[in-house]
């Protein structure tokens, strides 16, 4: 019953953004993580996962008054989006510097997804330091070193933070799949 009242809330949640543009926004905040993740685990490159999230959000609203729901999540339509988004990124990054790269033609894993969006989520809500650690040492790919100097603190208080949110992430993930 709750998946047939949550796909009744979602196709209400469209048609509402298909009578009134400004209403877009729940379906946004909706698939945001969703979108990011898909999109953040092709690119691997922070600035263009986010460019490429904004620009699927945006044809997604350009598209939407011809949108049809069909049962489908519209989360699905959404990767869609991102998938050819991806492709064209790919295929403009090889015009312009003459390096093809093969495109991963993978189906799109709900699951895997789900999961990634809830770790973007969990990441989200840690404290300030310990989001910041997260965030340079593994989206941005930053040293300890070089996450200490930014924050002005010892590497080992970046350690320990680091350690921290670790295990943070690790209980609430358990707490999330149980």
């Amino acid at each position: 019953m709750t998946a047939l009242k949550s796909e009744a809330d979602e196709q209400a949640l469209i048609e509402a953004a298909q009578n009134d543009p400004a209403r877009f926004g729940d379906l946004y905040e909706r698939n945001f993580e969703r979108v990011y993740a898909f999109v953040a685990r092709r690119v691997r490159d922070r600035a263009a996962a986010e460019d490429l999230t904004s620009e699927v959000f945006h044809q997604a609203l350009a598209a939407l008054p011809r949108f049809e729901w069909r049962g489908v999540p519209f989360a699905v339509w959404l990767l869609r989006i991102a998938r050819n988004a991806i492709a064209d990124h790919w295929q403009r990054a090889a015009r312009e510097h003459g390096n093809p790269r093969a495109e991963e033609a993978d189906e799109i894993d709900l699951a895997d997804i789900e999961w990634r969006a809830t770790l973007f989520r969990l990441v989200q809500s840690l404290p300030d330091d310990q989001r910041r650690v997260i965030v340079a040492r593994f989206a941005d790919q930053r040293s300890i070193r070089e996450i200490a100097q930014a924050l002005r603190r010892t590497e080992g208080a970046v350690k320990q933070l680091q350690f921290r949110a670790l295990e943070s992430l690790r209980t609430r993930l358990r707490k999330a799949h149980d």
